[in-house]
């Protein structure tokens, strides 16, 4: 009695966590393209401050991140929406820009916030790029790339954005607001924020109708749902949240995919797939095409994507 217990148990279970029983998803795939489109580099042995515009392949293009030709590009190739990253300046400004200091893409020195609209704007941002150990540098001559988010959000208006905080000063939310403001832009459900904690509850206050999350609150929510999605119930911290699945952490998801996201729209939540979490508690995208194939075809939600460039041009042909 015990078995036939313990197999009808199993049985239930199965089908209460069961794909193909569960509503087929509403929408499409949503390719977010990290940073617009980029030039890639080698992840092998990357170190946490490692630079990695001494690392990129032979280029492909002629974009850099974070600037606004490299953000309407990848629309044009098929983003749905552009991750970028965001520094305060000196002068209380924000700009478009992924490091912390300038030494690795630029040719000025010392921390972004350190220096004002105007001098970033007077800096080469291809100047440290090279894919032969400071052979070549093929990209340089950029001056006067470094966007402001106002640039930016007057180059893309109405398209969908995350805006990635890269340091834990809650005033760099105030500056951000006051970026939108200028720009004429309202923070509506169009634009997402992710970032430190500290940050994410200034910008919340600031833009209660945007999404803001955070990678620990990511994470939270796909370990509760890991120990209790069994039992068909998801845990509160999922409501409203956004959550990252690794890809190969696809096979551990109850009900994965069409239960698990019929479960995660009943709370609100929103799904990004990603590769995997990097070293530096980062999310890191897919680097190629041929990654499309562990995907499964019938996942509706955000794909989060390193090369916009050669990823969405394939999924356009």
């Amino acid at each position: 009695m015990l078995g036939i217990g313990i197999a009808v148990l199993a049985m239930a279970l199965s089908l209460l966590n069961a794909s193909w029983l569960a509503p087929k998803p509403n929408g499409k795939l949503l390719l977010v393209a990290h940073r617009g489109v980029s030039q890639q580099f080698s992840r092998e042995r990357l170190g946490r401050d490692d630079c990695t515009a001494t690392r990129i392949r032979p280029p492909e293009h002629h974009y850099i991140e974070n600037t606004v030709p490299a953000i309407k590009q990848a629309y044009y190739v098929r983003a749905d929406a552009v991750e970028v990253g965001v520094q305060q300046t000196k002068d209380g400004r924000s700009v478009a820009f992924e490091d912390a200091r300038l030494e690795c893409r630029t040719n000025g020195r010392g921390r972004v916030r350190d220096h004002s609209v105007a001098e970033l704007k007077a800096l080469d941002v291809g100047y440290g790029y090279t894919a032969d150990g400071g052979k070549t540098y093929p990209l340089r001559g950029r001056v006067g790339a470094m966007a402001t988010i106002e640039e930016v959000l007057q180059a893309v208006s109405g398209q969908q954005l995350i805006f990635h905080f890269k340091t834990r000063d809650p005033s760099d939310a105030d500056a951000l607001a006051a970026a939108f403001k200028r720009a004429g832009t309202r923070l509506d459900e169009k634009i997402a924020f992710h970032g430190p904690e500290k940050v994410l509850a200034r910008m919340g206050q600031l833009a209660p109708q945007s999404s803001v999350w955070s990678l620990a609150a990511s994470k939270t929510c796909l370990a509760d749902y890991l120990n209790w999605g069994w039992t068909g119930l998801t845990p509160e911290s999922c409501r409203g949240a956004t959550v990252a699945i690794p890809l190969n952490y696809q096979w551990a998801v109850w009900g994965w995919p069409n239960r698990f996201l019929d479960r995660m729209a009943k709370v609100k939540a929103r799904v990004i797939l990603i590769r995997d979490f990097n070293n530096k508690e980062a999310l890191v995208g897919i680097e190629r095409p041929e990654q499309l194939a562990d995907v499964p075809r019938n996942f509706r939600g955000y794909l989060w994507v390193e090369d916009i460039y050669n990823v969405g041009r394939a999924l356009q042909r």
